[in-house]
């Protein structure tokens, strides 16, 4: 057996697996796709029916693979993605694919049954999952969504699993060459959530470092929040939010909760239902401005709100770089062409920036450290690299002190590490 201990970073968009051996070296697990070989694994499924009743069979493509899938296949399927954010939400417990019932942790092991495919003894190994401070959602249930997690993981042949804060595999990741003690801060914002930890790192006897955390916090608001905000004030207006539709003489507003769950990648999927459907054609019927509800209907209905949400991800990526960015989609006769400046994207993702200030210092607060005591603060994920929230880390940390990390590597590096850490301890002992 490979004695490597494992690292998982399961992520709410992209996951990533690491192995560290006796020896001190890291890697990470390389997946052949059809673009290539990729580090980050999309954490992405998708289901369809293969052959015809009664010999049919339900059958499914995970990763990379999954969203290009989905893109090009004009029979039913259903894709799904974002499945980390339900953890903690009690609000799905289950879906039926074709006739297949699947709870959440059914499709979640699924998932990580593929993750974890061709290595060996997963049962035996020291296996460690990172999981973020504070799960997503507006009231997470912590205990529902670990006991979720770690059934999942059992059924993806992972029974002995244990987790730990996803910053801590960061914190690991940044601090293996430390010479001298340091008081940090780490900064892990993934897809769903951003997560920090104050941790003091002293070098330790036989390579291994004595890490005490000082705090935890975080806040269900990352990425996918930025993408939202894009959604709903760049694109949503222009597929009907705001509009009106007349019942019994009266005007009235299009229900607000149909653009609230478009602007949500991961309920997407869910909007394509029979119920969902049918109420927005009765809409259309009604409406002031039907063709605006005609394009949302078409997006849903032929599954281009994928790639629309490609398009709106590669904007606010651009407007890291530069002042302004051109949203562009046209597909099945749904166009949007919209310019969306920094300054516009900055003012619409203001209460968003300030809730992830209010988690770091909570994190500060609850660790009885001063931002100026803090030595060293680690940044993590495609978050890190918006401008907005570089200014705030800039402004309350000295830039000098501020180290990025690699966006997808750095927690399952570090998880890996910290995992072999812990099993040489116990032999150890």
């Amino acid at each position: 057996m490979d004695d490597a201990a494992i690292g998982i970073d399961f992520g709410t968009t992209n996951s990533v697996v690491a192995l560290a051996r006796p020896d001190g070296s890291v890697t990470t697990r390389s997946f052949a796709t059809k673009q290539g070989a990729v580090d980050a694994y999309r954490s992405a499924l998708m289901f369809w029916r293969e052959g015809r009743p009664p010999n049919s069979h339900v059958t499914h493509v995970s990763g990379p693979d999954a969203l290009d899938m989905a893109l090009g296949m004009t029979t039913e399927h259903r894709f799904l993605q974002s499945l980390k954010t339900y953890l903690s939400s009690r609000a799905f417990q289950e879906t039926r694919l074709f006739g297949k019932l699947f709870r959440l942790e059914d499709l979640i092991a699924v998932f990580l049954k593929d993750l974890s495919a061709g290595l060996d003894d997963l049962g035996e190994r020291a296996v460690l999952s990172g999981r973020p401070v504070v799960f997503a959602g507006d009231r997470p249930d912590e205990a529902l969504a670990l006991s979720r997690l770690s059934a999942a993981y059992g059924r993806a042949g992972m029974p002995t699993v244990d987790f730990a804060y996803e910053p801590l595999g960061a914190a690991y990741w940044y601090a293996r060459e430390l010479k001298t003690p340091q008081t940090m801060l780490v900064a892990d914002f993934g897809g769903g959530t951003s997560d920090f930890s104050v941790m003091r790192f002293e070098p330790g006897g036989a390579g291994r470092l004595q890490a005490v955390p000082l705090s935890h916090a975080g806040v269900g608001i990352a990425g996918d929040s930025f993408d939202y905000r894009i959604i709903e004030h760049a694109v949503s207006p222009l597929l009907g939010k705001g509009s009106d539709y007349l019942s019994f003489g009266k005007r009235l507003p299009i229900p607000a909760h149909y653009h609230a769950a478009f602007a949500q990648w991961h309920r997407l999927s869910l909007m394509k239902s029979r119920e969902t459907m049918t109420e927005l054609r009765a809409l259309i019927r009604d409406a002031v401005e039907p063709g605006r509800l005609e394009d949302l209907m078409t997006v849903i209905e032929y599954d281009l709100g994928y790639e629309l949400y490609r398009a709106v991800s590669a904007t606010k990526i651009a407007l890291s770089a530069q002042e302004e960015a051109q949203l562009t989609f046209d597909q099945m006769g749904v166009r949007i062409d919209r310019t969306v400046t920094r300054t516009l994207f900055e003012r619409w993702i203001a209460e968003d920036v300030a809730a992830i200030e209010g988690a770091l210092d909570e994190a500060l607060s609850a660790a009885g450290v001063e931002a100026d005591r803090i030595e060293a603060v680690f940044m993590t994920g495609g978050t890190s690299y918006v401008p907005a929230v570089r200014a705030l880390f800039d402004r309350r940390f000295s830039p000098e002190r501020i180290h990025i990390g690699d966006a997808f590597r750095s927690v399952a590096s570090g998880l890996a590490l910290l995992a072999l850490d812990r099993q040489q301890a116990l032999a150890a002992a």
